[in-house]
């Protein structure tokens, strides 16, 4: 197996490749390259790719000032599944986590992405609230690490 890369979104090329990944995981949720730019502005977002093809991407959210609650997470695109990219994804995104501050680590995923939750309850996450943004039809679930 090739070594995963794991590259920070610091210019429009890694931006597109990781909004593409965004929107084939949530097409529920689709994200214009301008949105991207706005949470690239207010998070840290990463790209993975083995010998140069995209296989994923991900997202942390530090925490806000005074509460310690940041949100990793790591989309892997359906057909790379099940190698390993996620838990290194998830594991690099939890340590920018920490080094951000950290106290409590949450994650959400799409309702209907049946392996996501199974990797997130995998690792320890345990459901939190379940909501559905306006016009939506398939919910959001929020998970928070049972350890913290």
């Amino acid at each position: 197996m090739n070594a995963l890369d794991i590259d920070p979104v610091v210019d429009d090329s890694r931006a597109e490749a990781w909004r593409q990944v965004h929107n084939l995981i949530i097409p529920t949720a689709l994200l214009t390259a301008e949105e991207v730019r706005e949470r690239r502005s207010r998070n840290r977002l990463f790209v993975a790719h083995v010998a140069g093809e995209v296989v994923g991407c991900s997202t942390v959210r530090p925490p806000a000032a005074g509460e310690g609650v940041a949100t990793v997470i790591a989309r892997v695109l359906p057909d790379r599944r099940r190698r390993g990219y996620g838990t290194a994804l998830y594991t690099h995104g939890l340590a920018v986590a920490r080094r951000l501050g950290a106290e409590t680590v949450e994650t959400v995923v799409l309702g209907s992405n049946a392996e996501g939750l199974e990797f997130a309850r995998a690792r320890g996450f345990v459901e939190v609230e379940t909501y559905l943004l306006p016009g939506d039809t398939v919910p959001f679930v929020d998970l928070r690490l049972a350890q913290d």
